[in-house]
């Protein structure tokens, strides 16, 4: 089984490309087949869950061409079944976007309930009371989501929850419905729009992504389109607090500042650095990091997907902070492994109260899901010693070669998968 070794102390310095953004390529694979015409879609992430959306996608009849490590052609004229029910599907949160696709394009979807990282309940209700509002009829029968309609039609959908699944599916359902559907209290993360933008280049009329309300004129057809993916905020974000927690100066290419605008806020106010330009943001950290509260919130709050790297780094600085998690309640999980690096962190309800320790210690802990993963990885770069991270799986779904572009900004850490490369890793780093 795969590990990754790290030993800490290192402070990570240079520049690093960002990827295209996993969450809005999910989104965008799936509406990929909702034309008999070829898509091009560019800066696909080469990571676990994109990979298993395009086999998912191939297994139905899609037609799946790569270009390249992060280009693909696809086509949804051949698909002969609406039944995905592979083992593989079961293993991402996103396999739901293809009850969306599949009931926009075809009135009928059967899917397997989804898997993912087991941060928390997140119900696909929102998605369900939506698909129903436009005419479908749902059912859940041996595991599966089935959505049949004679035909869809607009409707004024208000979502109880602010849910970017939710609103997405929503979009995917809609964009070829008779009439107008209005989404209101939308999702507004970038990836929601990002997924928008992609549906209008093939023909979709939606206006609004990026607001509480979204506008759907559904069209007649959609058509073929040549389309790049937005980079990735979440994976950005990681780099940033990165260079925050080792004392570095990491320069995060190929990005959206504005989209990193509540990240950049709370690094500046723990004492770091942030220098933004048009595609780029620089973060230097130097002295002792400061503490500070925060609470996960939709975009354009903080992003719950980079609370356990703000919690990482809030436990090296000095007082006592509080981070309060109001998106998922079970995103806590890792704590317990970082307490085992010496990280002073009490967890009640959502809340965790972080008393700012000086160091933390190499240990053998395990990534509990992808983010959390991420974080104890960066942990681990700040940590004196040697750590050992196991089910690093979980990190793979999100981040495309994480090891490498950390070894690139100077970190000691690499891919074993054996007790003796771990050993060899040991006296190779002293």
């Amino acid at each position: 089984m795969e590990q990754y070794a790290v030993k800490g102390g290192n402070p990570l310095v240079g520049e690093v490309e960002i990827g295209g953004a996993k969450n809005a390529a999910l989104g965008i694979l799936a509406a990929a087949i909702m034309t008999d015409d070829t898509c091009t879609i560019d800066n696909i992430p080469d990571v676990r869950d994109t990979n298993v959306m395009l086999q998912a996608i191939e297994s139905i009849g899609s037609t799946v061409v790569r270009k390249d490590r992060h280009t693909c052609e696809i086509s949804g004229k051949n698909i002969i079944d609406q039944t995905i029910d592979n083992d593989y599907i079961k293993k991402i949160r996103a396999s739901y976007y293809l009850l969306g696709a599949l009931l926009g394009k075809y009135k009928k979807a059967r899917v397997s309930l989804p898997g993912g990282c087991n941060i928390g309940l997140r119900p696909i209700d929102q998605h369900i009371k939506g698909f129903k509002a436009l005419g479908a009829t749902v059912r859940i029968e041996h595991g599966m989501i089935v959505a049949e309609a004679d035909k869809l039609t607009g409707a004024h959908i208000y979502l109880d929850v602010v849910s970017v699944g939710a609103t997405i599916n929503i979009m995917l359902a809609s964009v070829m419905a008779e009439g107008t559907t209005i989404i209101e209290n939308a999702a507004k993360e970038p990836h929601v729009v990002d997924v928008a933008n992609f549906l209008n280049t093939m023909g979709g009329s939606i206006k609004g992504a990026g607001t509480d309300v979204i506008r759907i004129k559904g069209a007649r057809s959609l058509h073929g389109t040549n389309y790049t993916i937005i980079p990735d905020q979440i994976e950005a974000g990681t780099f940033m607090f990165a260079a925050a927690l080792t004392r570095g100066d990491v320069t995060v290419k190929n990005v959206i500042p504005k989209h990193l605008e509540s990240i950049s806020a709370k690094l500046s106010e723990i004492g770091c650095q942030v220098e933004e330009s048009d595609d780029a943001v620089r973060v230097v950290a130097t002295g002792q990091l400061n503490h500070t509260h925060v609470k996960t919130l939709p975009y354009p709050g903080f992003p719950t997907d980079m609370q356990p790297q703000i919690t990482v780094a809030l436990g090296l600085s000095k007082g006592t902070s509080i981070v309060t998690e109001s998106i998922f309640e079970n995103r806590f999980k890792y704590v317990d492994e970082l307490t085992r690096m010496g990280a002073s962190i009490k967890v009640e309800g959502n809340t965790a109260i972080i008393d700012g320790v000086n160091k933390y210690t190499g240990a053998s802990i395990s990534a509990p899901d992808l983010r959390a993963g991420a974080a104890l990885v960066i942990a681990a770069l700040a940590a004196d010693g040697v750590t050992v991270i196991d089910d690093v799986r979980y990190i793979q779904r999100g981040y495309e070669d994480f090891h490498l572009k950390l070894q690139s900004l100077g970190g000691l850490i690499e891919l074993v998968d054996s007790e003796k490369e771990i050993q060899k890793f040991r006296l190779k780093t002293g």
